[in-house]
């Protein structure tokens, strides 16, 4: 069985590259355009979720430290953003996750770090 990714983003591109690239290597994953989502379709049953920082409604890293510490959801979660390294390492460090993915470099760094963090 597959590794289930959720992938939390405001823009429909990232979704799309960041699925297809996934799941060509071979991972389950669903999207999620919007905290509402997220507050709808709720976000256990996955090994790993990947938060957008710069969404709409709120800082992506405010609602995974939501995830992780009130809703206590078991998944890795990690920051996915073109914000600095230094400040993602911060923002992540801050709200208690496990670490961050860049957007800037790319799906195959992506898949890359995907594959690492869940060997």
């Amino acid at each position: 069985m597959s590794k289930r990714i959720l992938v939390v983003d405001d823009s429909p591109i990232i979704l799309a590259t960041a699925k297809h690239a996934l799941v060509a290597a071979g991972f389950t994953v669903e999207t999620r355009g919007s905290v509402e989502e997220v507050a709808a379709h709720g976000a256990e049953g996955f090994e790993l979720i990947l938060m957008d920082v710069q969404m709409p409604e709120l800082f992506g890293d405010d609602v995974a430290a939501v995830l992780r510490h009130e809703r206590a959801v078991p998944a890795k979660i990690y920051l996915f953003s073109t914000l600095p390294d230094a400040e993602l390492r911060e923002r992540a460090a801050e709200a208690k996750l496990d670490g961050f993915i860049s957007k800037d470099r790319g799906p195959e760094h992506l898949v890359a770090e995907v594959r690492r963090i869940l060997a």
